[in-house]
C-alpha cells in the first residue's frame, strides 16, 4: 500500500471509494464541494497496484484559526480492517502538523480516535452544533488551541449536509 495526495485522475475513483465505503452518496459529495469550495486542504489517497482503496480528507475549519476538520475517512468494504484508515489518518496528521495548521477537530467514535491523540477534552470548551461526546479535537502544537475556546465551526459544505 502507498499513500500520496491525490491528483485530478483519481477524482472519479475517491468519489467511488467514499460512495462504497458509507453505502451512500452524501459523503463523497461532500468531499467533491470541499474541493470546489476551495476548503478541501490535504486529501490523501491509499492506492494498492494503482487501484484507490482509501481516502482521508483534512478541511479548513471557519473556526478556530487554524484548524482543520477530519472527515471523511474511507476504505473499501473488502479492504477494511487492514489498518489502511490507521495509516491514512496517521500520516495526514504527519502532514498537516508538518504544514503547521494546529488543531484538527472530527466527529467521531473517542474510543477509536483516542488512539491517535484525540480527546472529547480537548475539544469541550468549544461550542458545537454537534454531540459533544463524540466531538473530539487534537492539537498539533503545543498551545494549537485557545485554552479560552470559542466556536468550533466547519467548513460552509459541512454546514449545508447538516
Amino acid at each position: 500500500m502507498h499513500i500520496r495526495p491525490e491528483i485530478d485522475a483519481d477524482k472519479e475513483a475517491i468519489y467511488e471509494t467514499v460512495r462504497s465505503a458509507f453505502n451512500q452518496a452524501m459523503e463523497a459529495d461532500l468531499v467533491d464541494e470541499l474541493r470546489m469550495s476551495g476548503d478541501s486542504e490535504l486529501s490523501l489517497i491509499a492506492e494498492e497496484d494503482g487501484k484507490v482503496i482509501g481516502h482521508i480528507l483534512f478541511s479548513r475549519m471557519q473556526s478556530p484559526e487554524g484548524a482543520l476538520g477530519l472527515a471523511p475517512v474511507s476504505v473499501l468494504p473488502d479492504q477494511q480492517g487492514k489498518g489502511i484508515g490507521s495509516a491514512l489518518i496517521q500520516e495526514g496528521l504527519a502532514r498537516a502538523k508538518q504544514a503547521g495548521w494546529k488543531a484538527v477537530f472530527l466527529l467521531g467514535e473517542p474510543d477509536y480516535y483516542s488512539r491517535f491523540g484525540f480527546t472529547v477534552e480537548a475539544a469541550l470548551p468549544f461550542d458545537t452544533v454537534y454531540p459533544v461526546q463524540y466531538f473530539v479535537a487534537l492539537e498539533l502544537e503545543s498551545g494549537g488551541l485557545p485554552v479560552s475556546g470559542g466556536r468550533a465551526v466547519y467548513a460552509q459544505p459541512f454546514l449545508a449536509v447538516g
